[in-house]
């Protein structure tokens, strides 16, 4: 079974900090892991993400604010929030970019991305 579970959300002050986590379970390998937010009424939007091999992409507006890791052997990526504002108020998002174990037994498995229920980040002014 596959799953991405979320945890680490809450309500913060401004300028506080929180760190998600995400861990992911049914897969046989993971290439990419990442978290995506998306406020009232706006689209999702990427916030970083991270391949195995360590590289990373960011969204401008949490650059230097938000890290970014992953724990590839517990299949686990974290986001350290420093700073935080109230415009990062959203939900956010894990997801993971992999093959699950039951797909590696297809003839020719694809990579598919996969998508965690989401943890509620409120920044107060």
């Amino acid at each position: 079974q596959v799953q991405l579970v979320e945890s680490g959300g809450g309500l913060v002050q401004a300028g506080g900090s929180l760190r998600l986590s995400c861990a992911a379970s049914g897969f046989l390998r993971i290439n990419q892991m990442g978290w995506y937010r998306q406020a009232p009424g706006k689209q999702r939007e990427l916030v970083a993400d991270i391949t195995s091999g360590g590289n990373t992409n960011y969204l401008d507006s949490v650059k230097g604010r938000f890290t970014i890791s992953r724990e590839n052997a517990k299949n686990t990526v974290y986001l350290q929030m420093n700073s935080l504002k109230p415009e990062d108020t959203a939900v956010y998002y894990c997801n993971a970019v992999g093959i699950t174990t039951a797909q590696a037994m297809a003839v020719m498995p694809l990579e598919r991305v996969y998508w965690g229920q989401g943890t509620q980040v409120t920044v107060s002014s």
